[in-house]
């Protein structure tokens, strides 16, 4: 694990100033995370960077999973796709099994924290094991337009935290609770993130039999419909009618997402006997993947709905060219035409695509300034700096807080 000080050539040492003074604040106070899996997901993988340096900062801090089977994680997954509003139907049942799995986390989880901090809806019921601590319920998802059936259903319980945060202004939703925009972050040093050299690089694409015989374009995400990868397949099919160019769609699955291998066969349905596409099931190796976005000439995130997308900031952070769609939280990681290219469509993301291959200046210099983009706004130092004022906040009692 990396050590605090090894951020400083990155954000600047007032930066890391700043975070050890806030942490002393928090001295004596316990921060409990919960959240559906350990592994998988950004989410997970936020906390698994940012817990260890919160405990270097010395702020007590740990992290918990909760516990559900097979048809819990279905009724979630449901739950998931409702929230982004795609059609789903959802019956009493469901309501019943995730209420039958959550009281039996409530039964079974130690809550010790004086802050609670609960992410995404799976542990949402864990609410009422509420005592004098402080909870904040912490929404990673798009919920602009959500089920109402589903909302309102959760609202029940995030009614009873004491404040709610959202990765960007349009999930926000009238609450009778404090309200904080926090966007997500990527932390630079990560195996993820890393410089690699370029043996490393070649080694993975030799791995995978991919050759470098022509431009490279890829997708890196779970598999899910929201993604959609099948929608990559088809820009890539325009593109390749006048540039000679491969794919690489690429991405794990989460404990939490019961669909994943559903959508990965009709992904491989869908790319036919095209030898240059590549399908790859990755294994957690986070430096694979970092290699395959150093390896990309292009890098796509065509989702349908996006909490915040993750895979655009590491990718913006190696000054890589990125297309990816207007929804959710990209546009706040890309500005158009300045730190990559949105697109609303799959002809917008073939045409967006073509002009990063023919135009590689352009490509060069859009890429230089979303890494900057991403170093001044989502790089994990300035997460911790706003997860901390959000503690500190708990115990203020202005209505308004400003971080």
């Amino acid at each position: 694990m990396t050590n605090i000080e090894e951020y400083i050539p990155i954000v600047g040492q007032p930066i890391i100033d700043d975070l050890k003074l806030l942490a002393e604040k928090l001295k004596g106070k316990v921060i409990q995370h919960i959240n559906s899996t350990v592994v998988g997901g950004g989410v997970a993988e936020i906390l698994s960077r940012m817990v260890p340096l919160l405990r270097e900062l010395e702020v007590d801090t740990r992290w918990d999973a909760i516990r559900g089977g097979e048809h819990f994680f279905e009724v979630t997954k449901k739950f998931h796709n409702a929230l982004h509003g795609r059609s789903e139907e959802i019956t009493q049942r469901d309501f019943d099994i995730f209420l039958e799995t959550s009281q039996k986390n409530i039964d079974a989880l130690d809550i010790h924290g004086d802050i609670i901090f609960v992410h995404d809806p799976q542990p949402i019921a864990l609410i009422k094991k509420k005592a004098s601590n402080k909870w904040i319920w912490r929404c990673h998802i798009d919920v602009s337009n959500p089920n109402q059936q589903v909302w309102k259903f959760l609202k029940n319980f995030i009614t009873s935290y004491d404040s709610a945060v959202f990765s960007a202004p349009s999930f926000s939703q009238r609450l009778p609770i404090r309200q904080f925009l926090i966007s997500p972050s990527i932390d630079p040093l990560s195996d993820k993130n890393r410089e690699l050299p370029q043996e490393t690089i070649d080694s993975v694409l030799r791995k995978y039999n991919i050759k470098k015989d022509k431009p490279i374009i890829t997708q890196i995400s779970r598999f899910d419909r929201l993604k959609d990868p099948v929608g990559v397949i088809e820009a890539y099919k325009q593109v390749k009618k006048y540039i000679d160019c491969q794919l690489i769609l690429a991405g794990g699955s989460a404990a939490d997402d019961p669909e994943s291998a559903q959508v990965l066969e009709e992904v491989k349905t869908r790319s036919g006997h095209d030898k240059d596409m590549h399908i790859l099931l990755l294994p957690q190796d986070d430096i694979v993947v970092n290699a395959l976005q150093r390896a990309s000439d292009v890098i796509v995130q065509k989702s349908l709905k996006e909490g915040f997308g993750l895979t655009v900031a590491e990718a913006l952070w190696k000054a890589k060219p990125v297309v990816a769609s207007n929804v959710g939280g990209i546009p706040l990681q890309i500005k158009h035409k300045y730190s990559g290219l949105l697109c609303h469509s799959i002809d917008g993301a073939s045409f967006a695509i073509k002009q990063f291959l023919t135009n590689p200046e352009y490509a060069e210099k859009l890429g230089q300034n979303g890494r900057e983009h991403i170093r001044n706004n989502f790089l994990i130092t300035r997460h911790i700096r706003e997860y901390m004022l959000l503690f500190l906040s708990l115990y203020h009692k202005e209505d308004v807080v400003y971080l």
